[in-house]
């Protein structure tokens, strides 16, 4: 049941003197973007008229068929809080249409619709709580982000040694303010990096959240001096920023995944089935969840990143992690995404993954109880335990044999990102970096 309806949206527009509206999406790399719009226009774009050139936009459309609308979803309305409240601003997040009024096929938002919509058809709604982790830096005089950070803090820490807690209160405060219900923040391992956690909610409010949450941090850290990023692993030899998601499937507003019969795990089948087609796909679903060349940095043995194919009630190396608590509260973690995936197409492969596992009844084999970071090589493959991939290179290999995946993403995104990808890993290998020129520079 929707929260707003289109009347109610004009009449808070007036009441708290909104004088400008965003209106927002994402291209396929989860790269947010918008329409401003002036006040007056907004019934127009309530309705769906506002038009863009969509040949613009990373993996969207060809220049023949550039016209794209933004059909807004009037339940993601909200005053951005940290502008001026006279002649305040406002933000709707949209799909994306084509000019004869279809959904766009290549929306990222659309894509994790199908999938939910699929999910439903089989009895499920997928709920998702997201671990966001990222980095404060300081910037230079030109206004430019260096990778010095302003703390040397690590987990837990208070001021003074953990500097970035008044930005950090800020960015609570406004997304608090914009509906969210946030759960935790603090400071974690590496210096210079937060982590702020908020409710688990259906799987589309949580990616909306996810792109507003990366908005909002940017912008109110920017406020402080400060630069917030996302980027997986900015420093050599410290603690990277992942994404764990923690979720559910909810039947009949029961959670599927528990099972108070199992005495040993207290997961139901539908759980281990969905645990199953995680470990089944996961490979496939890197290339989506981890996308960038520097995403492969982070997952690295040593730095608390899950890179073997896994999962464990009992431990955190393993990729799949049960946490403690049980009845409504039950749900798996995994621990591999990272903040820079699109959180829409990431979200939707993941579920696409569990559900095949759900249908096709894929067994996730033994718990591992074991530290596997501690484990020889020759270990880990008794167990049977497989790696990650390795790079985006070889990320998109196992995406490209991985027919569940690629259809969860459709044949368009599937080929824009794809192509968008094996360029930025071409661009990275045919670069000469610093690390060679100090190796063999003064030796060869």
């Amino acid at each position: 049941m929707p929260k707003y309806t289109k009347s109610d949206i004009l009449r808070k527009a007036q009441e708290l003197d909104v004088k400008f509206v965003r209106l927002q999406f994402t291209d396929i790399l989860g790269i947010i973007k918008n329409v401003t719009i002036t006040v007056e226009r907004l019934e127009e774009a309530l309705d769906g008229k506002i038009m863009f050139d969509g040949s613009s936009i990373e993996g969207f459309t060809r220049i023949q068929e550039s016209d794209m609308y933004l059909m807004p979803d009037y339940d993601t309305f909200t005053i951005l809080p940290w502008k001026p409240r006279k002649g305040a601003e406002a933000r709707l997040m949209c799909d994306i249409y084509t000019h004869d009024g279809e959904p766009f096929i290549g929306c990222p938002r659309g894509i994790l619709k199908k999938v939910c919509e699929e999910a439903r058809e089989m009895g499920y709604e997928f709920l998702v709580g997201p671990e966001p982790e990222f980095f404060l830096f300081e910037m230079d005089e030109d206004g430019k982000p260096t990778i010095k950070t302003n703390d040397k803090g690590s987990y837990f820490d208070l001021s003074p040694v953990d500097l970035g807690e008044n930005a950090r209160r800020d960015i609570t405060l406004a997304l608090e303010e914009m509906g969210f219900e946030v759960e935790a923040s603090h400071h974690e391992v590496a210096p210079g990096q937060h982590e702020i956690d908020f409710k688990y909610a259906p799987a589309l409010r949580t990616a909306d959240n996810i792109v507003t949450f990366k908005f909002v941090t940017k912008a109110i850290a920017m406020e402080h001096g400060l630069y917030a990023t996302f980027m997986p692993k900015p420093i050599f030899g410290e603690n990277g920023s992942g994404m764990h998601l923690n979720m559910s499937l909810f039947k009949d507003g029961v959670n599927a995944f528990y099972d108070e019969s199992n005495k040993e795990t207290g997961l139901s089948e539908v759980a281990m089935y969905f645990i199953g087609g995680i470990l089944h796909h996961v490979k496939g679903f890197t290339a989506v969840t981890n996308p960038t060349v520097n995403s492969y940095k982070r997952l690295v043995p040593g730095y608390e990143a899950p890179v073997y194919i896994s999962w464990s009630s009992k431990n955190r190396s393993a990729l799949v992690r049960i946490p403690a608590a049980r009845g409504i509260a039950t749900r798996i973690e995994l621990r591999s995404p990272d903040p820079a995936a699109n959180p829409y197409l990431a979200l939707a492969v993941i579920l696409a993954a569990g559900l095949d596992g759900i249908k096709n009844r894929i067994d996730p084999g033994p718990q591992t109880f074991d530290n596997i970071y501690e484990m020889t090589p020759a270990e880990r493959m008794a167990a049977g335990i497989e790696d990650l991939p390795g790079s985006l290179k070889e990320a998109l290999e196992y995406l490209s044999k991985d027919e569940v995946i690629k259809a969860a993403l459709g044949p368009h995104v599937y080929e824009h990102f794809v192509k968008a990808k094996l360029i930025e890993w071409d661009t990275y290998r045919t670069q000469v970096h610093q690390w060679e020129l100090d190796q063999y520079l003064g030796i060869f």
